[in-house]
């Protein structure tokens, strides 16, 4: 049950409201931030604290049949990071790849209240909402790989566009995604049949599927924008990890026009040079077409060192890394649909290449001119832990701090980025865009990322510390929908939150054509392939607005 609360003498930094470190008290009733409570509220006293809106993770990767895979794989690093049951939460395991239970409790410690899963398949869309339920606190929902689908790319080839809008849709429906996931878009088909990763540019057509990556790129940036769906088509661009691959980022973002889209883990895609050589640092590009495109939004990937695990849809660029790593790796085919490539990984500052990537994705957050726009992520885990992000907040908070690190990696590396020339330090009204506002925003989530009348009751409270990085990694309250679940650090009740997806609509004479289709090529029966509304438990329809 919700409590009534008032949370009094707080240094509120509300960004989306335009407050920043101003004392204010906020009302909480009903699981919602009120302006004035009808009952006579608990008082907890948070002066001299920074209170912010809980935080929204706009792309991680912790429920699926991939990550499950991945968990599996490393059987070490859980017998090594075990997380303890008490009377309020239950037991999990820890490293890269966290359980589900974990993954909930541990993004509540970080203040964390929303994360979005960045990449599932429709056919393994029931096996992501079973792991939602199981996994506590935070509200969640995934974007759905529809990049590399046969059925949609035939349609393509065909130019039944409006077909491939209503074809899309159902699929949201279906599977109950948030939105698109493209990854390596038009590039899997052509990479599977000659094992050549490299898409040379966006407008070479398949021989396969004679469809170009830029036409399926175009497609679904129209297919979305006209469902209206609150979060544009998430991308991940052709030619991940490549030197030189910054044209290709340059030539997606140009076939958006001014419609809206969002380039996801960025630093990957920011990388200048020759194919086959090192890369060299392409950030301020990237940046200024950015910061000169409204209707562009990103999230950095940053990459930090340590321990992490490659996990990705774009199964050529798991072929590639394997050769790096002498190590186990998984590579798997989706039918019809999309692939799968694990393997576990470790950047490490004295080699050139993290280095860069670590450098770059710093870059991109200090040469960026709207923060609503550029916001943080590690691509958990991919570029390293969620558990980082109090070290990345720091990095961006303290230049001294941030100089000292550079000394401390690979100085070849850092000569080839701009990075010992960016002496910009956030602020803690930018942080709280990077981690709350901005991601909530980028979403469509216009009850999430605030502290308004009418917001969801998703509030953190840290002490105010001159370390930034244990500030932000252990909050003194966190309450999530209206419920107190950590106070004086402590977990003082267990909570589940909500599953959120969309609704588009479409001409349900669409399922005719998909059918036949799953009875020629898929293994399952098309009856059992829709995701029922039995599995949805506690769960959010966010509006679409065409």
């Amino acid at each position: 049950m919700t409590e009534c609360l008032q949370l009094a003498g707080g240094k509120v930094y509300d960004p989306a409201n335009n407050i920043d470190g101003d004392i204010k008290d906020i009302y909480i009733e009903q699981g919602r931030i009120v302006e004035t409570p009808s009952a006579t509220p608990r008082k907890i006293n948070v002066s001299g604290m920074a209170v912010m809106p809980g935080g929204v993770d706009i792309h991680c990767h912790i429920a699926g049949p991939k990550v499950n895979l991945a968990r599996k794989l490393q059987p070490e690093d859980h017998r090594l990071d075990p997380h303890p049951g008490t009377e309020q939460t239950r037991s999990g395991v820890g490293g890269s790849v966290p359980s589900t239970f974990a993954t909930g409790y541990r993004y509540a410690t970080l203040g964390y209240t929303t994360a979005m899963e960045a990449a599932v398949s429709p056919i393994g869309a029931r096996h992501a909402i079973e792991e939602f339920h199981d996994t506590p606190v935070i509200d969640k929902g995934f974007y759905v790989l529809l990049g590399n689908n046969i059925f949609l790319q035939q349609l393509l080839r065909e130019g039944r566009k409006e077909e491939f809008r209503h074809a899309v849709a159902w699929w949201i429906n279906a599977t109950k995604a948030y939105t698109t996931k493209l990854v390596n878009p038009g590039g899997d088909e052509p990479w599977k049949g000659k094992k050549n990763s490299r898409v040379g540019n966006i407008d070479e057509k398949s021989d396969v599927i004679e469809v170009s990556p830029r036409q399926v790129i175009d497609a679904f940036i129209g297919a979305v924008n006209e469902l209206g769906l609150p979060h544009p088509p998430h991308i991940h661009c052709n030619n991940l990890g490549h030197s030189g691959n910054f044209d290709t980022t340059l030539e997606t973002m140009k076939t958006a026009g001014d419609r809206r889209v969002h380039l996801a883990h960025i630093q990957f895609h920011s990388y200048g040079g020759e194919p086959g050589k090192n890369p060299k640092s392409a950030s301020r590009q990237i940046a200024e077409y950015v910061n000169s495109h409204p209707n562009i939004t990103c999230d950095v990937g940053q990459v930090m060192f340590g321990k992490s695990t490659i996990m990705t849809a774009d199964s050529a660029l798991a072929y590639t890394l394997r050769g790096f790593k002498k190590a186990k790796w998984v590579n798997a085919d989706t039918e019809c649909e999309s692939g799968c490539g694990i393997l576990p990984f470790s950047y490490q500052e004295h080699i050139y290449v993290h280095a860069l990537q670590w450098a770059i994705g710093l870059e991109l957050f200090l040469l960026s001119e709207d923060p609503w726009r550029i916001v943080l992520s590690t691509d958990h885990p991919n570029g390293g832990s969620f558990m980082n992000y109090p070290k990345l907040i720091r990095l961006l908070m303290d230049r001294e701090f941030r100089k000292e690190e550079i000394k401390r990696v690979n100085q070849k590396a850092v000569k080839r980025t701009l990075l010992n020339e960016l002496d910009r330090e956030y602020t803690l009204n930018e942080i709280a865009i990077i981690t709350r506002a901005g991601p909530a925003r980028a979403l469509g989530l216009k009850n999430k990322g605030h502290m308004g009348p009418g917001a969801d009751a998703d509030i953190t409270i840290y002490d105010e510390m001159e370390d930034k990085e244990a500030m932000f990694n252990a909050p003194r309250y966190v309450v999530k929908s209206g419920n107190l679940i950590i106070e004086n650090h402590e977990f003082r009740r267990d909570y589940t939150g909500k599953f959120l997806h969309t609704e588009p609509g479409y001409d349900a004479s669409i399922v005719d054509q998909v059918k036949p289709f799953f009875e020629n090529y898929y293994s399952i029966e098309f009856d059992n392939y829709a995701v029922d509304d039995s599995y949805l438990h506690d769960h959010e329809v966010i509006a679409s607005s065409p």
